[in-house]
């Protein structure tokens, strides 16, 4: 759990990647929560890549066994 927080944190950016605007700490959560934020500088739309995960839900499994 411990490696899962240090691995977000290196993905979160600390500036703008277009303006190089310093991310407030708030914005720097939501942009962790949403993955999506707008620089109140220049306005460009930092989106950050969603990894789908492989785990699957209880209807996904009842989907794939068929009828009985």
């Amino acid at each position: 759990m411990a490696e899962e927080s240090i691995s977000q944190s290196e993905e979160i950016p600390e500036a703008c990647p277009h303006c190089g605007n310093k991310l407030s700490p708030w914005q720097q959560v939501l942009l962790a929560t949403d993955r999506a934020l707008v620089c109140k500088k220049c306005w460009y739309r930092i989106i950050l890549d969603v990894i789908p995960t492989a785990k699957k839900t209880d209807s996904d499994k009842s989907k794939n066994e068929g009828p009985k």
